[in-house]
């Protein structure tokens, strides 16, 4: 996902993160049942999570939001997106276009980076032109890194903040921008980012129910924000 963490962490150290952060299980010896994540601590990521993009409000500052889960959690990032932008800040939209090459189970896999409402994913070539539900499932940080160059090298306009999942969130944070986002249980990374002071913000959450799920964290997320319309 792009984290290089600098301690060591074993599993037990993991799982107690995870225990902490989340409020998973913190016995090491139980290996199986169904993860749970505490809802007071969902609460208190979106909390911290909706406290940054006001930061990034009152400051007019520009935004790079992107998403490895576009087909669960495009919804909830374009409303974000919308009410960024409604409110001055600059959602910005580097490298659109650019083909990236993704190491995958399958092989080496050349995907598109695109833009759906503001939000950045990746697709494969001609989906978008078939009429099929863009965006591809990816954990990788090639698409933000792909996107952090082009807006340097493009009018020099940065993101303040970097708002997504998976590799958008930690690929932003290990090359030194103040990124935020969502995570579930199975991805650590973004905890351990956390942890050492690369993430600033981690919201622990089910990253893979209907979208329609998501609306009212969206609803919250803007409300704390002071961006309802």
């Amino acid at each position: 996902m792009g984290i290089d963490p600098c301690a060591d962490w074993g599993q037990r150290d993991l799982v107690a993160l995870m225990a902490d952060r989340c409020g998973v299980s913190g016995d090491p010896m139980r290996v199986d049942g169904h993860d749970v994540i505490d809802p007071e601590r969902t609460l208190a990521g979106l909390d911290a999570f909706a406290g940054r993009i006001r930061a990034v409000v009152e400051c007019r500052g520009a935004v790079l939001i992107g998403t490895g889960h576009p087909h669960r959690l495009l919804g909830f990032y374009a409303a974000l997106a919308d009410a960024l932008s409604a409110a001055g800040c600059a959602v910005l939209t580097p490298a659109q276009g650019r083909c990236v090459d993704i190491a995958t189970r399958f092989g080496l896999r050349t995907y598109n980076l695109d833009y759906v409402r503001g939000v950045a994913l990746v697709r494969e070539p001609g989906t978008e032109s078939s009429g099929r539900e863009p965006g591809a499932h990816t954990h990788s940080p090639l698409p933000v890194r792909i996107a952090l160059a082009a807006a340097a090298e493009g009018d020099g306009r940065l993101p303040e903040l970097v708002i997504g999942d998976h590799g958008w969130v930690c690929g932003a944070g290990q090359l030194g921008f103040e990124a935020i986002g969502l995570a579930d249980t199975d991805d650590p990374a973004l905890f351990v980012g956390e942890a050492e002071g690369v993430v600033s913000v981690v919201v622990p959450l089910d990253d893979a129910v209907r979208s329609v799920y998501y609306r009212p964290l969206t609803r919250y997320v803007l409300n704390r924000a002071c961006l309802s319309q």
